[in-house]
């Protein structure tokens, strides 16, 4: 699940194939940029912002550059030795292709795909809320972001990148869980913002460095999540049956007994 954790660890997958190294060739597979070329630039840093990954360059004379990627749902970066078989995904889903004396790193199914200069990186991540696996990470700045908008669901400000960046549906489903939240209450009837975003940010910061991500602190098939993925399954707290239902064009999972819709008063 490419959420905030995936992205930090992909970032950190290409930093180490080849940060340092100056590129010997490149292809990119996307139209707008197929006669680009970055053979001789220096592969200077590989960043995260939230659910965007950031690959910058430098070259002497020249203004570095900075080549952009969103992974959505299906992308992904796998690095390769030189003459090593790529095996990732299926070539006809390649986008990019960066290359260097010790390492080849493949891009699949990107989205988003565009190398700008790095002074004008804002222009596509400058909107953004507080990254939570980031220097900027504020809790105080995201709950003001988030109650701007009091009538949006916390499931809905959650997922808005322009609150705090990285939230998926996973981290979503399980921070509702973790919290006792219905996913439906609005923003202005949840006790205690800060606490719903400090737990976020705890779950994804927890998963940086692995692949599988977990909220249980299991590392085993089936044990990962409270309640993501496990629609019909009993509630590992109180083995009520989970619930799964659309939710502003995506899914939602939740323990209806251990997080009731809120009482209407009379």
């Amino acid at each position: 699940m490419p959420e905030g954790d995936t992205v930090w660890n992909t970032a950190r997958v290409i930093e180490k194939a080849l940060v340092g190294d100056v590129l010997t060739g490149s292809d990119f597979r996307v139209p707008r940029l197929a006669t680009a070329d970055l053979a001789g630039w220096t592969v200077a840093e590989s960043a995260s912002r939230g659910k965007h990954l950031l690959l910058r360059f430098t070259r002497a004379g020249e203004k570095p550059l900075t080549l952009h990627s969103h992974l959505r749902m299906e992308g992904a970066w796998r690095a390769y030795a030189p003459g090593e078989r790529w095996t990732g995904r299926p070539a006809h889903l390649i986008r990019v292709v960066l290359r260097s004396a010790r390492s080849v790193a493949v891009g699949y199914h990107l989205h988003e795909v565009e190398l700008l200069p790095t002074a004008e990186e804002d222009r596509l991540v400058g909107h953004l809320g507080p990254d939570l696996l980031g220097d900027d990470w504020d809790p105080a700045e995201a709950v003001r972001r988030i109650q701007e908008n009091p009538a949006a669901s916390i499931a809905e400000a959650l997922l808005d990148q322009r609150n705090l960046a990285g939230v998926g549906n996973l981290y979503k489903a399980e921070t509702m869980f973790l919290r006792g939240l219905w996913p439906w209450t609005p923003v202005s009837e949840v006790a205690d913002l800060r606490k719903v975003v400090e737990l976020a940010q705890k779950l994804v910061a927890s998963n940086r460095g692995r692949w599988t991500q977990t909220t249980t602190g299991s590392l085993r098939r089936g044990e990962t999540s409270y309640v993501y993925g496990r629609r019909a399954k009993p509630c590992r707290r109180c083995a009520t049956a989970i619930s799964k239902a659309e939710q502003d064009e995506r899914v939602t999972y939740w323990c209806p007994r251990c997080q009731p819709r809120p009482q209407v008063a009379p």
